[in-house]
């Protein structure tokens, strides 16, 4: 399993507990994502408050499909994030992104991301 790079922008509301914020991301199309779901869902986001200053970076869980490249993009990665039971506001669960919008560890000391 690897982390897709997000920013969590805001907090959506306290219920259900223990709270729910907004995440989102641009795909390898320019096309911007975004999910609701409970802070812990994701990953690096120990710092998720209702007072917290967004945008946060976190990681979202995810299964990678497929690798290649599209006639718009070179060095892609399609995925699932349905291991979380996440899906976008337009329900969708699966998305293309730059490969290095991924990462494979999780450092929460950098918020998720391996140190470059």
């Amino acid at each position: 399993m690897v982390l897709l790079r997000c920013e969590a922008v805001r907090w959506v509301d306290d219920e259900p507990h223990p709270g729910l914020v907004e995440v989102r991301f641009t795909d390898a199309h320019h096309e911007q994502w975004a999910f609701i779901d409970k802070w812990p869902i994701f990953s690096g986001g120990d710092d998720l408050a209702p007072d917290s200053h967004y945008p946060v970076e976190v990681g979202v869980h995810c299964d990678v499909l497929t690798t290649g490249n599209t006639a718009d993009t070179s060095d892609t990665v399609r995925f699932s994030v349905t291991p979380w039971g996440l899906e976008s506001f337009e329900r969708r669960v699966e998305f293309e992104v730059r490969a290095d919008q991924l990462t494979s560890s999780c450092n929460t000391a950098n918020h998720g991301y391996p140190i470059e």
